[in-house]
């Protein structure tokens, strides 16, 4: 099996997103801290560091903040996102304009510690899994504005992507069957609509439903808030009617206690809104030096 590429962020995505980022900083004054008390043309030199173990993710984020405010500063990366690291490991090396660093500051270490916090409990979730043949997926409740970054840091933890928003695939949850009129007319539906790249997932929360939605043959069911005992029986059931072709996502109660048990039973996909929504950050500092 070929080995999986490391994820990539558009440069152009994280242009505008640094930009923002940095207006709302900035405000209409700019750092009126530095500017007053630091000469502007002081020079400084500087490392970030972790403070804890973790998985680095953000860091081109991290040098696009401090390149927007000083073009000219040098940042030398030393851990690459995806990296593992240990509490103390210096992560970059940034000499440059002291206002422009302190300016960048805070933009960087937001960007670095909540996307390194995702990526390490991402890796928690998929270590505790490993075992077995499901992956750890996030969902679309993510930071609005930025979830491009969230999903990034979940396969920066070894985790998968579901799908980036409403447009991308068809997931048809029970608000949609309720309104359709069945779990089969919806599929149907779906089937009649889609384009032949389009994946269509249906949403069932009984294994009565289960058996309507494979009889249909959609390309993935999303068992919803099923026990782990159920899970089983839904997997059986998918070998008996299908041979197992069809893909089966375990979604709802997932947390780092209930993962182990659930991705035991045999499912594909366990999607969980706790690796984006619920991962602490992870403690990364700036230690300045003038000169």
């Amino acid at each position: 099996m070929s080995k999986a590429l490391k994820p990539h962020l558009s440069p152009v995505l994280m242009q505008e997103a640094v930009r923002e980022a940095l207006l709302e900083d900035l405000g209409r004054a700019g750092d009126i801290t530095s500017n007053a008390t630091i000469p502007e043309s002081a020079k400084a030199r500087c490392v970030l560091a972790s403070r804890e173990n973790g998985i680095v993710c953000g860091m081109p984020l991290a040098r696009e903040a401090f390149a927007q405010i000083d073009p000219s500063a040098s940042f030398k990366v030393l851990k690459k996102d995806c990296d593992t690291v240990k509490k103390g490991t210096v992560v970059a090396r940034i000499n440059g304009n002291a206002r422009a660093i302190l300016a960048a500051e805070r933009v960087a270490l937001n960007y670095l510690m909540r996307m390194s916090g995702i990526a390490t409990y991402t890796s928690q979730f998929a270590k505790i899994i490993a075992h077995t043949n499901a992956r750890i997926c996030c969902t679309r409740k993510t930071i609005p504005g930025h979830r491009a970054f969230d999903k990034y840091a979940v396969k920066c933890g070894g985790g998968s992507n579901h799908r980036f928003g409403l447009d991308d695939a068809i997931l048809i949850k029970d608000n949609h069957i309720a309104v359709a009129g069945g779990v089969g007319l919806a599929i149907r539906r779906a089937r009649a609509y889609a384009g032949h790249l389009v994946q269509v997932e249906v949403e069932v929360d009984t294994l009565v439903q289960l058996k309507s939605a494979l009889k249909e043959k959609p390309d993935v069911v999303l068992l919803d808030n099923m026990t782990p005992a159920q899970l089983s029986k839904a997997v059986v059931q998918n070998l008996k009617d299908n041979g197992g072709s069809i893909r089966l996502e375990a979604s709802g109660n997932v947390n780092i206690n209930t993962v182990k048990e659930i991705a035991e039973t045999g499912v594909d996909y366990i999607s969980t809104s706790k690796i984006t929504m619920a991962a602490p950050t992870l403690d990364l500092g700036l230690d300045i030096r003038i000169g």
